[in-house]
């Protein structure tokens, strides 16, 4: 994927949720008579700032967008004018100050669910999620599943998509459920109860569980023709195009889309001969797949082409999930506090070593994510958003000190003993949750960058 697609994404997505956190301390602080000097998205030099007057906020984008602030007048950060010190934050009443404090997280968590109202408003297409295959001594076997099958429930949640019965497959078993209820019609329309049982190691990573379920999604048998060639892929350093037909590989016939890519997947850094045809001419050449990193540290082949897949084929398996806009608001909520709460507990899970560390996602990660999804269409992006502004939400909720979480907590304990925390204490619970988090910053870039050498 192009590192400036990727990186202009990332930046969008980065600024926008940043933006709307500062934005709820920045409306709470006026709502509540603090002033505010600064409203900044990003660190750094400013490169575009706006001011109306020297007595009214100034209104910087600066050339850091990895985050942003907004800075109230405080006595406790600087000298404080004296016009200015029943506006100051450090002098409001403690119910004043919590609100100012949460209403950063609460911004994102509203924003979560505008975002995921407006995927289910607009509509969000997906492949109908038919198994086509389920492997051998997987938990979908012992399950009962058979090809054919389709999904229509997971826990009683509607899963038109093949992505979304996937996802929601997941999150209950991140949810810490033993057994996972799964409705599924035959193709006879008959429906049955599936019972998927979940251990403990079967959840240590979205790709352990994955492996262990062993569904396959239903793939309709399509003549091996190249439809989409990346420019960075080694099939166009091999000079493949769009609507090369394959024939055989190493002398073995290729009949369909299927078999080529199983035939590429167990061949990384080998080289294979090609019979092709172009144009009704028979071609020949060779082509070596790329070597990449796929669950648990297995290598498979990848060149970099996609398939042509015929329209009406394509469209016979599409599902567009559409909602009112009435309908679609308790549903967006309720996916924004299941998304939250899943977010909780796969954190506590990390803690007590119930869940890998792998799980974590570093700024790379997130650019390749907003990449990735920005590719996949609108909606596919605005669903990005809405999980991230959940997971901005949910961590600065965390009661951890620097995080607005921790202030909650600092102001809770004011609540009880009457008085605040001494600066002195507080100060020394603020260097211990920087390194606290300084550390986890630096594990997730170590995973970001092990994951990119893989």
């Amino acid at each position: 994927m192009d590192t400036l697609h990727t990186l202009f994404y990332f930046i969008v997505a980065i600024a926008v949720l940043v933006a709307f956190h500062e934005y709820g301390h920045f409306w709470a602080a006026r709502k509540v008579g603090i002033k505010v000097i600064r409203f900044s998205i990003g660190f750094g030099k400013p490169l575009i700032s706006w001011q109306k007057s020297s007595a009214d906020t100034q209104f910087v984008l600066a050339a850091i967008p990895l985050g942003g602030y907004v800075k109230m007048v405080d006595e406790r950060e600087e000298a404080v004018k004296a016009e200015d010190l029943p506006y100051a934050f450090n002098r409001q009443p403690l119910l004043a100050r919590t609100a100012v404090v949460a209403a950063g997280p609460v911004a994102n968590l509203l924003l979560a669910v505008f975002l995921f109202w407006l995927v289910l408003v607009i509509g969000e297409a997906g492949v109908r999620p038919v198994v086509g295959g389920v492997e051998a001594g997987s938990l979908a076997e012992q399950a009962g599943f058979v090809a054919g099958d389709e999904i229509i429930s997971v826990d009683d949640i509607a899963t038109p998509t093949w992505i979304e019965a996937l996802d929601t497959l997941l999150t209950s078993a991140i949810d810490g459920k033993t057994e996972i209820s799964v409705v599924t019609k035959a193709i006879d329309d008959s429906q049955q109860v599936r019972l998927i049982h979940l251990t403990e190691q079967d959840v240590q990573t979205p790709e352990t569980l994955h492996k262990r379920l062993g569904l396959k999604p239903w793939v309709p048998t399509i003549k091996p023709v190249i439809g989409k060639v990346l420019d960075d892929g080694v099939a166009k350093q091999a000079g493949l195009q769009s609507g090369d037909l394959i024939i055989s590989a190493d002398g073995t016939a290729i009949t369909d889309w299927q078999q080529w890519v199983d035939y590429v997947q167990a061949r990384p850094d080998v080289e294979i001969k090609l019979l092709l045809e172009r144009s009704g001419a028979p071609l020949s050449l060779s082509i070596t797949p790329r070597s990449e990193q796929q669950g648990e540290g297995k290598a498979v082949g990848k060149i970099g082409a996609g398939v042509d897949t015929p329209k009406d084929l394509l469209d016979s398996m599409m599902v567009t999930h559409v909602l009112s806009p009435w309908d679609a608001v308790p549903v967006a909520g309720k996916r924004v506090w299941f998304y939250a709460v899943t977010t909780l507990k796969m954190m506590g899970k990390m803690v007590v070593g119930s869940a890998s560390v792998e799980n974590l996602s570093g700024p790379i990660s997130i650019a390749q994510y907003a990449g990735q999804s920005a590719e996949m269409g609108f909606t596919a992006f605005l669903k990005f958003l809405g999980l991230v502004s959940v997971s901005l939400g949910v961590l600065n909720l965390l009661p951890v000190p620097v995080l607005d979480g921790g202030h909650l907590l600092f102001f809770a304990v004011e609540a009880v003993k009457g008085s605040p925390i001494p600066e002195r204490i507080q100060l020394y619970f603020q260097q211990a949750g920087m390194l606290l988090l300084m550390l986890l910053m630096g594990l997730a870039m170590f995973l970001d960058i092990g994951r990119l050498f893989q």
